[in-house]
């Protein structure tokens, strides 16, 4: 058998080849990924969708708009999120962390070292690890792998990791497999997921999302393969590896489940 990070290579090759580029994350700004990565905690994401349009049409979707509404605004702006009286004192914590550390400049808070920024995130209420690391990938992009339930799902049933495994295990493996291969992010058909989109293709083109000013933004191989791989594996969780009923024989992973490999 494989080992864990050859296994997750091949994976990335796969869904690479079947559906190109995810272009993850879908916005506009920097602030309105973190907005998003505090939005879509515990709520799909078309709930978050509607209140990211909310704020962008009430003119407050910026540290500047955020700092200058008031809290009950705010709720009512994003409660399409749920657990809008949480999130929307979490967006302000955020925004007063900072002006108070870093002068109200996303510039210069990005320009930290990946692991020190990286724990004063952790340190803000509501940030747990996928959040921070969403904001770090998507919003900085440093070189890190966002865990999420897919993730989870897709390497119990892989027999790769336990569900349950920590989320650190689970990043350090990514990180270890990708880090230092990012000529992977050129595999092929960078644009497979756009043209499948275009053409009305039949079958779901992974989490594919029309490219945005932050899905194309610059980033180094590492960070970008570690973008990619996320978006991918989304696609597989929402397209086929469903919570009760997995599309296993349709799936582009397929190939890989244990009991597969084995026979062949």
């Amino acid at each position: 058998m494989p080992t864990p990070a050859a296994q997750i290579r091949a994976f990335y090759r796969t869904l690479f080849r079947a559906w190109g580029r995810q272009h993850w994350w879908p916005a506009q700004s920097r602030f309105e990924v973190i907005a998003g990565a505090y939005l879509t905690q515990n709520t799909a994401w078309t709930n978050v969708e509607r209140a990211i349009a909310a704020l962008r049409q009430a003119g407050v979707l910026s540290i500047e708009g955020i700092r200058a509404t008031p809290l009950r605004r705010l709720e009512q702006l994003i409660r399409s999120a749920g657990y809008f009286r949480q999130k929307a004192r979490r967006l302000k914590t955020f925004v007063e962390f900072l002006d108070a550390r870093y002068g109200g400049s996303l510039d210069r808070m990005f320009a930290q070292p990946t692991a020190a920024l990286r724990e004063q995130l952790l340190a803000l209420n509501g940030v747990g690890p996928e959040t921070a690391d969403s904001i770090l990938l998507y919003a900085g992009q440093h070189p890190v792998f966002v865990v999420d339930a897919y993730t989870r799902r897709i390497l119990a049933r892989h027999e790769i990791l336990p569900e349950n495994a920590p989320y650190e295990d689970i990043r350090a493996l990514f990180e270890r497999a990708l880090g230092a291969r990012g000529s992977l992010a050129s595999v092929s058909q960078t644009h497979i997921c756009q043209k499948r989109a275009d053409v009305g293709h039949p079958r779901p083109a992974g989490s594919c999302h029309q490219p945005s000013r932050m899905s194309t933004a610059r980033r180094t191989p590492p960070a970008q393969v570690f973008n990619e791989m996320h978006g991918l594996l989304v696609g597989v969780g929402k397209n086929y590896c469903l919570k009760s009923k997995p599309l296993c024989e349709q799936c582009p992973l397929g190939q890989f489940l244990p009991k597969r490999v084995a026979s062949s």
